[in-house]
C-alpha cells in the first residue's frame, strides 16, 4: 500500500531528515514539506495526503491549532513528531495514529508506517462493509426490480448486470452467480434471490438453480419425464418435474 505524505515540521534539519528517511521507504510519496500550519492547510485541501508527520511547537499556528481547523471527517491520519514527551497525552486526545519522540531511528519510523497502512486498511474494509451492508439491505427489503446483482469480491464490490448472469446455483448458504467462465458467491438463498429477479427473465427450474431464459439454447428430452437446459456456453442443468411447468410457460412467451 503507498501512503501519500505531508510533512510538517518548522526545524529544517528535522525536516530534511524525517524526508531523508521517508524517501528511503519504497512504499511511500511525499507530497509536501511545510514549516507551519497555515500553508500545510492549503496543501491537504488541495492533495488530500493519506499521513501527515506534525511537529507540534510551530510559529502561527502550531500543530494542535492546525488540527482543529481541519474537518473531522476528511482529517488525513497524524502523527505528532515533537521533541517533547509533555504533547504525548495531548497527541492521543486528537487520535493520533503514533507519537515519535525526536530523535528516533529508522525502525521506530517503519513501525509508524506500519501502524498507519494497519488503520488505512482497517478503514477501507470498514467503508467497504458498509456500503455492501447498504446494498444488501436495499436489495433484500426493496420491493423494486433489480437490474444488477452487488458482490464484494477481493475487497472490491463488483456490480453484476442482469444480462451478463447466465445462471445461479446454491452452494450451501450463497449462491454462486455464472457468467460465462466466471462465478461470484452471494451469500443469498435462491428463494430470496428468485423473489428479487425479474420473472420475465429469469426462472427456477430445480431446488439449486435458476437459469436466465435468454441464455437458453435448447432443451433436450432425455427420457419420458427427464428435461435437460442446454445454455449457450454449454452448461446442462436437469429441469426439475415440481419447475417444469413454470419453465414451459416462461420459453413460450
Amino acid at each position: 500500500m503507498s501512503l501519500r505524505v505531508l510533512i510538517v515540521d518548522d526545524e529544517p534539519l528535522a525536516r530534511g531528515r524525517l524526508r531523508a528517511l521517508l524517501e528511503a521507504e519504497p512504499d511511500v510519496a511525499i507530497i509536501g514539506a511545510c514549516d507551519d500550519g497555515r500553508e500545510a492547510l492549503q496543501i491537504v485541501r488541495q492533495d488530500s495526503p493519506d499521513v501527515i508527520f506534525l511537529d507540534v511547537r510551530m510559529p502561527e499556528m502550531d500543530g494542535f491549532a492546525f488540527l482543529e481547523s481541519l474537518p473531522a471527517e476528511s482529517r488525513p491520519l497524524v502523527i505528532i513528531v515533537t521533541g517533547h514527551k509533555k504533547y504525548a497525552a495531548q497527541a492521543f486526545e486528537v487520535h493520533a495514529v503514533d507519537f515519535l519522540l525526536k530523535p528516533f531511528d529508522r525502525e521506530r519510523l517503519r513501525m509508524t508506517l506500519r501502524r498507519a497502512r494497519e488503520r488505512i486498511q482497517t478503514a477501507r474494509q470498514s467503508e467497504i462493509h458498509k456500503a455492501l451492508s447498504a446494498m444488501r439491505q436495499r436489495f433484500t427489503s426493496s420491493p423494486e426490480v433489480v437490474d444488477r446483482i452487488s458482490i464484494k469480491s477481493n475487497g472490491r464490490i463488483l456490480f453484476l448486470k442482469l444480462d451478463e448472469i447466465d445462471w445461479i446455483g446454491a452452494a450451501d448458504n450463497y449462491a454462486e452467480f455464472h457468467t460465462g467462465q466466471s462465478t461470484h458467491l452471494l451469500l443469498s438463498t435462491l428463494t430470496a434471490l428468485e423473489a428479487r429477479l425479474p420473472t420475465a427473465r429469469f426462472v427456477r427450474i430445480s431446488r439449486c438453480a435458476i437459469i436466465n431464459a435468454s441464455r437458453v439454447k435448447e432443451l433436450r428430452l432425455d427420457r419420458p419425464g427427464r428435461c435437460t437446459v442446454v445454455l449457450h456456453g454449454g452448461t446442462e442443468l436437469v429441469v426439475s418435474s415440481a419447475y417444469r411447468r413454470t419453465l414451459d410457460q416462461l420459453l413460450r412467451k
